[in-house]
């Protein structure tokens, strides 16, 4: 599979806000960027995955990073692996920075502070100090202390209130003064992938094998990943966006706030996205939640490839692949139309047909049918089967034109809009699937009553439609 990690060749800095838990990192990471990104919750350990985000700091355009929080004490059990895990991840993370922001909390400097410290003298001259929650100027005194560890300069904030956020912000601008940032490249046109579905299925693996790199934490305990994580990558000369998200349960059994903002940013990166990678555990099969999922997608118009994960794990049965297809079709008659690709993210078997689906998706996404030849086509669809003719049932139709791509929307004008059955409805949106090339994705279709019944012009109505209809955005 031949992926390569996308990348400008003069790239803007880095800058990574580190220190032990719940001394305020995402807050501060949130305040810097004025809007709420990173999960914020008072439980030690929210963040895990690094968080990546553009943000203008006094005109200089940084990467800020938000990182999971250090930990000086690890239990030997799933949850001390996976702490340590999140505190290699950070080490990587900190070792590709321009500016370590170390962040320390007002109060007595505790022996896991002292620990980042240590760790960090190699990285001295790119540490920034600043102790947090200073409101008003609280704890001030204690705060000077860190001087005494080798730091030529502190600086207080309130990331919750703002205090002093100002001064770090010159401070930042100030490290990059020399910097110069010029975007050479023209911008891509990203293919944006949004990998979603149940805790577990392996949605960190495969983001990481997309984006060849190890920006998920992957491990066994359902629920690793919080906030989205970000990463790109280019395929055949196709350029992807791709955002691993929180693993998404039934509501009934998401008792915590910070997993109900997980679900929640998980969900709202349908928006985020134009192709939705559904990832379903192969062991497993198809679940009601998985379904719940797809319907989402589906009513926000967006592109849906059903991946079945750990197809290597499956017995090697002859036609098990085309008789699980099956009874997917049959379980979620809905969703006929979408993509059902079998892949392993462990081993890579299956990527490139998902990628090969997924660039055919897009295509299909950003299709413009002209207004002469979608109305032609239609011609012919009520010839093939015409409006049913009945006491109660009886309409036109009399001409159509799509309004948008992506999500692909058409608008049908006829005549007594209360007659027309969802049934014909159904025909019209398969007749467009099979002779438009829509095959892959849903078709919105919204009737509107026509406002010419009777004058027998209707040939004149395409013509001036077609002149307001909104002009697709064609990416």
């Amino acid at each position: 599979m031949d992926i390569k990690i996308s990348g400008n060749k003069n790239p803007v800095p880095k800058v990574v806000l580190a220190g032990r838990p719940n001394v305020g990192k995402s807050t501060l990471f949130n305040r810097l960027l004025h809007k709420r990104r990173a999960i914020t919750d008072p439980t030690p350990g929210v963040t895990r995955d690094p968080v990546f985000a553009d943000a203008v700091i006094n005109g200089k355009k940084i990467r800020l990073i938000d990182t999971g929080g250090f930990k000086l004490d690890r239990e030997s059990s799933p949850e001390g692996e996976l702490e340590a895990l999140v505190v290699g991840r950070t080490l990587e993370v900190l070792k590709e920075s321009n500016l370590i922001i170390l962040i320390f909390e007002a109060g007595e400097i505790t022996p896991e502070d002292e620990e980042f410290i240590e760790l960090l003298r190699p990285f001295q001259d790119r540490l920034l100090p600043v102790v947090n929650k200073c409101e008003g100027g609280r704890r001030e005194a204690d705060a000077w202390n860190l001087l005494s560890y080798g730091f030529p300069k502190i600086i207080m904030v309130s990331a919750e209130h703002g205090d002093n956020v100002g001064e770090l912000e010159d401070a930042i601008a100030e490290r990059f003064g020399d910097f110069h940032y010029e975007d050479t490249e023209a911008p891509a046109r990203l293919i944006r992938i949004a990998l979603l579905g149940k805790p577990n299925t392996g949605k960190s693996t495969l983001s990481n094998r997309l984006t060849a790199s190890a920006s998920s934490i992957v491990s066994e305990i359902p629920g690793t990943t919080r906030d989205v994580v970000e990463g790109a990558f280019t395929w055949k000369k196709n350029d992807f966006f791709v955002l691993d998200t929180a693993g998404i349960r039934r509501s009934s059994k998401v008792n915590e706030n910070i997993e109900y903002y997980s679900v929640n940013r998980a969900i709202k990166s349908i928006d985020d996205a134009d192709i939705i990678f559904l990832i379903i555990d192969a062991n497993e099969g198809l679940t009601d939640q998985d379904k719940k999922i797809a319907s989402l997608a589906h009513d926000k118009g967006r592109g849906i490839i059903l991946a079945l994960n750990k197809w290597d794990t499956m017995p090697q049965i002859k036609n098990a692949f085309e008789a699980t297809q099956d009874r997917i079709r049959f379980l979620f008659g809905k969703m006929e139309y979408a993509p059902i690709v079998n892949i392993s993210a462990m081993d890579g078997t299956g990527v490139d047909v998902l990628l090969e689906t997924a660039v055919r998706m897009y295509s299909q996404l950003n299709r413009q049918v002209e207004t002469a030849e979608l109305n032609q086509a239609l011609e012919n669809w009520l010839v093939r089967y015409p409006p049913p003719v009945g006491r109660m049932t009886r309409f036109k139709v009399k001409y159509a034109v799509q309004t948008s791509v992506n999500p692909v929307k058409f608008i049908f004008f006829v005549s007594h809009k209360e007659s027309v059955t969802e049934p014909y409805v159904a025909y019209l949106r398969n007749c467009i699937r099979s002779s438009l090339g829509f095959s892959y994705i849903p078709v919105e279709i919204e009737l509107r009553q026509s406002a010419d019944r009777h004058a027998g012009n209707a040939g004149k109505k395409p013509e001036r439609q077609d002149r307001r209809a909104k002009k697709p955005d064609r990416g």
